[in-house]
């Protein structure tokens, strides 16, 4: 199913340009700039490694979203690189995010299950209604993409950590919490690695006007 929604390359730059694109960029950037703040807040407050987890997320996609304002409107080399770049740091995130997950079977802490469904649910109105903001420029180039993939996986996180608040709520043991940071690792490498592979196919595609540009 990931592979059937990557859109096909795209030599137009215009709608990079757009000042719509642009205006949702910036809503973005700030929704996800604030919510980094509550949720790493939150998260060391209850303990919880997924809402720890989700922070460094908002925290990566924040930074995303300001890398794609700059480059909005350039050729389609230096968005493709750009995104390249991003989708590299996804991973990073992601692989950051597993480590967190085991070192929190060792540390053993009970996560607050109440801060997780709570916030978790305030992250989710943030990520749905950005998500429906950027539904419109899903099928761009690669950049455009990678910002679509980070808030679609993003509400999907959201609903895991609810959904681990709950099950903490109801067991009584971090397991959850735990296990849910662990698939939000793999999300974060499974987006990452398409916005990768979508900007390398970018990038070696022969007779691009815009690549030939750049050069």
């Amino acid at each position: 199913m990931a592979d059937s929604c990557c859109a096909a390359p795209s030599n137009d730059n215009s709608a990079g340009s757009d000042s719509a694109w642009r205006r949702v960029l910036w809503i973005a950037l700030i929704a996800n700039g604030a919510m980094f703040l509550v949720e790493i807040i939150a998260g060391a407050a209850s303990g919880s490694r997924a809402l720890q987890a989700d922070a460094l997320d908002f925290l990566g996609d924040t930074a995303n979203y300001a890398i794609s304002l700059g480059v909005a409107g350039l050729a389609l080399v230096w968005r493709a690189r750009t995104a390249l770049v991003k989708g590299l740091t996804i991973l990073a995130f992601a692989f950051g995010v597993m480590v967190s997950a085991v070192w929190g079977i060792f540390a053993g802490t009970q996560p607050d299950p109440w801060a997780m469904t709570g916030i978790g649910a305030l992250a989710l109105v943030t990520n749905v209604s950005v998500a429906v903001l950027l539904y419109r420029f899903r099928a761009g180039d690669s950049n455009m993409r990678s910002v679509w993939v980070c808030s679609r996986n993003d509400a999907i996180n959201n609903l895991l950590v609810i959904g681990a608040g709950a099950a903490v709520l109801w067991s009584g043991s971090n397991l959850p919490d735990l296990i849910v940071a662990f698939i939000m690792a793999a999300f974060g490498i499974s987006g990452g690695w398409q916005v990768v592979r979508q900007a390398l196919q970018e990038l070696e595609q022969p007779g691009s006007p815009s690549l030939e540009q750049a050069e």
